[in-house]
């Protein structure tokens, strides 16, 4: 029988991660509330980057560009040809393709588009909190990886 100490003891330290870096973007928030640190896509982005971190889409270049790729589909879609069912379907869809395209896939980035689309976002939105928080996450993610977690990241394969 296979002891469950080191499934839970991954699964505490990947929790701990995620929860420390999304405290860590509230709190900068709660310094400066005119600053968006935190949108809700983030929160998918942990469970990658912490509990799958040698995965392909865990990897820097996937979180920022898919992330950055998205977000600014969204708001392309939003101020060219406002929110509809089909508009709102167009922007995951183009979301999505130039991922695909890019080879800089992330899923929780796919939600990016909505977001701003029903949100009625600007492209400020791409600066905070998409880019710098995206680039906040990484680094935390790296740190949180060398000093705590000890899980090769990024992954030697995809550097």
């Amino acid at each position: 029988m296979k002891s469950l100490l080191p499934p839970i003891f991954s699964a505490a330290v990947a929790g701990f991660g995620a929860m420390a870096c999304i405290t860590l973007l509230a709190y900068l928030e709660h310094l400066d509330t005119s600053i968006v640190w935190l949108m809700a896509p983030f929160g998918a982005t942990m469970v990658i980057l912490f509990g799958l971190p040698s995965s392909p889409l865990a990897q820097p270049r996937n979180i920022l560009f898919g992330h950055l790729i998205t977000s600014a589909v969204g708001v392309v879609i939003l101020h060219v040809f406002g929110v509809s069912p089909l508009t709102l379907g167009l922007a995951v869809g183009l979301g999505v393709f130039f991922m695909l395209m890019t080879k800089t896939t992330h899923p929780p980035a796919g939600a990016n588009p909505l977001v701003i689309m029903l949100t009625g976002q600007s492209w400020q939105f791409l600066v905070f909190p998409v880019g710098v928080g995206a680039l906040a996450i990484l680094g935390f993610g790296l740190l949180y990886h060398r000093l705590v977690s000890r899980h090769e990241y990024p992954a030697a394969s995809h550097r």
